[in-house]
């Protein structure tokens, strides 16, 4: 069949080599050089071993102290809260016990085939070489708030998430760097990719070589007719007909669902992060600072400090005083870090829906239009599985997974 995917992220470009391994023709349809898309500057976790929704005891409990820092993990814009008033409703309703439950169910379905899924796909393309299994640490410097981590934690381990409490020496031993640290959990499964702009440019370049064209052009409208689903643009190629469409444009996906007759609860946790050179932070792996709202990665193109959640939408310019304030923070942890090293700066705009599950599977108004998109933190993490999907959708064939809970129609 001829497939359209819209949007050429890490979720698109997965999709693109899944559906070329069944000799179907696949155009990509992407505006190209979309430096605030996730793909662009994420910290490059494969996070398989993070079953939570933002919308979790975790969030509620640390919530009203970040709320109260303008520059701290998570803030909203004034301006932009009647906007986003309709999401944090439907964000309090997926908080209920119930909700949460099986919130962490369907997350913990599609976690489960996430590391084995990116394992086979990037075997098959000879692009090993991008993984770093070298676990992912979770650390905390109030050991209060460790110990109310330990519901999360068992339910981790219940599982068979694979993970190591580790004490004092052990943490030196592992991250001599790391200073001020109550309380630390390895997991040794946990693993991270040499940076995600370079897997994703790889990806790119061996489909095309695989023989997927590109057209460089923003999606403007997608519209289905008796014979085939037309996907407009503002680029040179006006029209691009197609059996199928995928769109996974992440939060310019949104507009449209909407024509689509799906009006999704889609909204963009705006991220920030910077990037010193290679080796500045003295760490080994990933680090996640629980409480703190910003994770570390060393990453083979420098160390990268990101994370915080800003609602603020697509328009309203970057405040990097946010990113000022996490590396200020980061400093608690790695006092010889000197902030005044130069570093590459970056906002992007996660994908987030209130109850932290992606929408994968069809249309309302016509099932030739699939979606895949709204995977929020859990992008990177859930390309190859989603990918797996799509294929299935896009062939009819029976879904390896329960596709209910990832409906557009359940809200």
């Amino acid at each position: 069949m001829r497939i359209a995917i819209v949007g050429a992220g890490i979720v698109g470009l997965a999709a693109a080599h899944a559906l070329l391994d069944k000799g179907h023709e696949v155009t990509l349809v992407d505006p190209g050089n979309n430096q605030q898309r996730p793909t662009e500057g994420n910290a490059g976790w494969i996070a398989h071993m993070d079953v939570m929704p933002l919308a979790s005891p975790k969030a509620w409990r640390h919530l009203p102290r970040w709320m109260m820092d303008p520059l701290g993990p998570l803030t909203i814009r004034p301006s932009y809260l009647p906007a986003l008033a309709p999401w944090l409703v439907r964000f309090v309703l997926a908080s209920s016990p119930a909700r949460i439950k099986s919130s962490i169910a369907a997350i913990r379905s599609l976690n489960a085939q996430a590391l084995p899924s990116w394992k086979e796909r990037l075997s098959s393309l000879g692009l090993e070489g991008h993984l770093r299994e070298r676990g992912i640490l979770s650390v905390w410097r109030d050991r209060d708030h460790f110990l109310q981590a330990q519901d999360i934690i068992a339910r981790q381990r219940d599982f068979g998430i694979p993970l190591d409490v580790l004490g004092p020496r052990e943490l030196a031993d592992l991250e001599p760097a790391l200073h001020n640290i109550e309380a630390a959990v390895l997991y040794t499964e946990g693993c991270h990719v040499s940076d995600p702009a370079l897997l994703a440019a790889d990806l790119l370049r061996l489909a095309v070589e695989r023989g997927a064209a590109r057209i460089e052009g923003k999606a403007l409208s997608v519209q289905p007719s008796s014979d085939a689903v037309h996907v407009h643009t503002d680029g040179a190629v006006k029209d691009v007909a197609a059996d199928r469409v995928l769109l996974s444009a992440g939060v310019w996906s949104r507009a449209l669902a909407r024509q689509l007759g799906d009006t999704i609860p889609l909204d963009t946790e705006r991220g920030y992060n910077a990037t010193y050179a290679k080796g500045v932070f003295g760490l080994n792996r990933p680090v996640m600072f629980e409480g703190e709202g910003f994770v570390a990665s060393p990453l083979d193109t420098g160390d990268r400090v990101g994370g915080a959640v800003e609602f603020a939408g697509t328009q309203a310019p970057p405040n990097h005083e946010r990113t000022s304030a996490m590396i200020t923070r980061l400093k608690r942890f790695l006092p010889h870090l000197d902030a005044e090293q130069p570093a590459r700066r970056w906002m992007g705009f996660r994908p987030s829906i209130p109850d932290s599950l992606p929408v994968i599977g069809p249309s309302s108004r016509d099932g030739r239009v699939i979606y895949a998109f709204g995977h929020g933190h859990h992008g990177l993490t859930q390309a190859a599985i989603t990918s797996r999907l799509v294929r299935e959708l896009v062939e009819g064939a029976p879904a390896s997974l329960d596709l209910k809970p990832f409906s557009a129609q359940r809200f």
